[in-house]
């Protein structure tokens, strides 16, 4: 069957209201405080105002949480009537917040305009998603910050696909069950517009990275160790320290986090 490339692929006519009502305004309140956290331990950024772009905003929830700590918000996704419902909501909760229907292979952004670019649970979705990489790296400055976050195949544990060990299938395995979630059986993926095509893990985006200059954090690099006790500190540390146990660590959490710094210069 052929795909178009994107991501959340329905028509106008799609429930919007329905992608808001599924816990996604916890979830993004739950990222903005870690990514907040983080982005200010990696570069000591903390109140000032930042250019921050949403790829994949959906209804705008995540852009209107930055927007309402006086950050200049941009929001983008190829669903127009996600967009519609963001700049509704944007404008009720007096906002200036500017959506723009487009895909994540060609943001409408410059080079060169953004502090932060956050992308959750996009690029999993999208076929070309090296792409959408070098598209978060264009539009980012020099000293800028991508956060994403997406499947990981070292995982057995995933919400993508009800099927057990799914992370672990060869990929033409995949690529079938992929198949039947786009056609026949749509109940394989929980009925979702745009299964998940594409498995990473953070070494893998890690080293993808690293070809365009970007030096990467994973979820444990990000976690604020004096927020904890001591001997999750120490944890911590050893995690940090010992490279088979950060492994271990990755195997063991469903999803991919990663925060990337983009060169000063």
């Amino acid at each position: 069957m052929t795909r178009e490339p994107g991501w959340r692929q329905g028509g106008d006519g799609d429930p919007a209201q329905l992608v808001e009502e599924r816990g996604a305004r916890q979830a993004a309140q739950d990222r903005l405080g870690v990514i907040a956290a983080a982005l200010a331990r990696a570069t000591g950024r903390t109140s000032a105002a930042l250019q921050v772009a949403d790829v994949g905003c959906g209804t705008g929830i995540q852009c209107r949480l930055w927007a309402g700590r006086g950050h200049q918000v941009y929001g983008a996704d190829i669903n127009k009537a996600l967009i519609a419902l963001a700049r509704k909501r944007a404008r009720e909760a007096g906002l200036g917040i500017s959506f723009e229907v487009a895909s994540a292979t060609a943001l409408p952004w410059p080079d060169r305009s953004m502090d932060l670019c956050i992308a959750p649970e996009l690029i999993e979705h999208v076929a070309d998603w090296r792409g959408c990489l070098a598209e978060f790296v264009r539009i980012l400055k020099p000293g800028g910050v991508l956060y994403l976050s997406t499947s990981n195949m070292l995982c057995p544990v995933q919400d993508e696909f009800k099927l057990p060990l799914y992370s672990w299938y060869p990929a033409f395995v995949k690529r079938h069950y992929e198949d039947l979630a786009c056609t026949s059986r749509p109940d394989l993926a929980g009925y979702a517009l745009q299964p998940a095509v594409n498995w990473f893990t953070w070494y893998g985006l890690r080293n993808h990275l690293a070809r365009h200059g970007m030096t990467s954090l994973d979820r444990f690099d990000m976690l604020d160790a004096s927020a904890r006790g001591p001997a999750l500190r120490a944890a911590l540390r050893l995690l940090r320290a010992l490279p088979p146990l950060r492994f271990c660590a990755h195997v063991a959490t469903p999803n991919t986090t990663l925060l990337a710094i983009k060169p000063a210069s």
